[in-house]
């Protein structure tokens, strides 16, 4: 027992032994002969991974996989749970009638919150698993030992282990073939086994480096300029260019906005057919639907597809106007604040309509309903005017209307 001048107190330890061996296949016959002599305090160390080392050494699977596994769990629960309170509890905002736990909509983020805990507790595992970070360790007071990570093959058995002798352990490692043998001895000294000091002014500046992006971060949200925000990709934020309705002095008018050039049309957007474009034969509303419109099932499914999307959240998907739309107002009590019902379009109102005037009132609207010129194209339009024209039958039906051979007995 000795002391140092910091009163620090220093005992000199036995850590074990380090024996050298020729190449990967000497260590591994080592350290299947150390296994089988019943030592389970040992370690191997090369400069590069050795195959079969792993089965030589008895060494079990690791647990990591189990780590990633749960955390990756913690994380799928943890995301359900999450926005199941939050959309449910927290702020139950219905979007056009979706339920409020709706698992389509959150697997993305359990998909991320999955992966991101499982990226941390491999991370987070690997480190601890391997006793990490370690800024020491006996081994490296042996100068031998500093080849270990070039050229060297060791193998080292700690004096812990229950079968540790000295002499015993010396000549074992001797007889699987070690070239050179050494006994590693350590100080307990804290200021031996302290992080050396220029990694610590390493670590502290870097820690402080690290705080100078969310410091100018907090110092720009917390104050007011009159400068433009730091674009790092401007991209074409600030080009040289004359916004609409501003002036120019390019034109003579000052204009930066320019009319149409007067007498003509936009490629592909001539659009002569009134039949087809407008809904109009003749000046009159077309009481026939296009040539172009092949009435057939696929049109009669497309027709049913776009009803779906862009009708039924207000006339429903039966056109008697009960869409969740309107269901939401009834609810609610709209109709104080002046909501105007959807129309039931199954009437015989709708149904004397000429198709035409139907294909008029999806591209315009009428009443409160606006056009969907810009969403659905011509085609689509006059599909979903053949689709309505078989709701419209559907509603009006009468058993006459059943092939005979299908007709029930009467």
């Amino acid at each position: 027992m000795s002391h140092d001048n910091n009163n620090d107190e220093v005992e000199d330890k036995l850590y074990g032994l380090l024996a050298e061996y020729e190449s990967p296949g000497a260590l591994i016959e080592a350290a299947r002969a150390v296994r089988k002599a019943g030592y389970t305090k040992f370690d191997c160390y090369s400069p590069f991974p050795v195959h079969g080392i792993d089965p030589a050494m008895g060494i079990k699977p690791t647990i990591l996989p189990v780590i990633t596994f749960t955390a990756g769990c913690i994380g799928l629960i943890a995301a359900f749970f999450m926005q199941t309170w939050m959309n449910n509890w927290t702020y139950p905002w219905n979007i056009a009638g979706k339920p409020l736990i709706s698992l389509p909509m959150q697997i993305p983020i359990m998909f991320e919150l999955t992966v991101l805990l499982a990226a941390f507790g491999t991370f987070f595992g690997m480190w601890g698993l391997n006793k990490l970070p370690q800024m020491w360790h006996p081994l490296f007071s042996s100068d031998r030992f500093l080849t270990a990570s070039s050229r060297g093959f060791f193998l080292a058995i700690e004096a812990e282990d229950p079968k540790f002798d000295e002499d015993a352990t010396a000549a074992l490692l001797e007889e699987a073939g070690a070239t050179e043998m050494e006994t590693i001895r350590y100080k307990t000294s804290k200021a031996i086994r302290a992080i050396p000091g220029g990694i610590k002014v390493f670590m502290i500046i870097s820690a402080c480096l690290a705080l100078v992006p969310f410091a100018y971060i907090a110092k720009k949200r917390a104050s007011k300029s009159d400068k433009p925000h730091m674009h790092i990709i401007p991209n074409m934020d600030f080009q040289t260019k004359n916004k609409p309705q501003t002036a120019s002095d390019i034109f003579d008018d000052g204009r930066a906005s320019r009319l149409p050039v007067s007498g003509t049309v936009a490629r592909g957007e001539l659009k002569e057919d009134d039949h087809l474009y407008r809904g109009k034969m003749n000046g009159q509303w077309a009481t026939k639907f296009p040539e172009s419109i092949v009435l057939n099932a696929e049109t009669m499914s497309r027709g049913e597809n776009r009803f779906a999307i862009y009708c039924s959240p207000c006339h429903g998907l039966t056109g008697d106007g009960t869409g969740m739309i309107n269901q939401r107002a009834d609810k609610i009590g709209a109709a104080a604040t002046g909501w105007v019902a959807p129309s039931n379009i199954t009437q015989d109102t709708f149904a004397k309509q000429p198709h035409g005037q139907l294909f008029n009132t999806i591209t315009h609207g009428a009443r409160t309903m606006p056009g969907y010129s810009a969403q659905i194209k011509e085609k689509d339009r006059w599909a979903i005017v053949f689709y309505l024209r078989a709701l419209q039958r559907s509603a009006h039906s009468t058993v006459d209307d059943v092939p005979p051979g299908a007709q029930p007995p009467r």
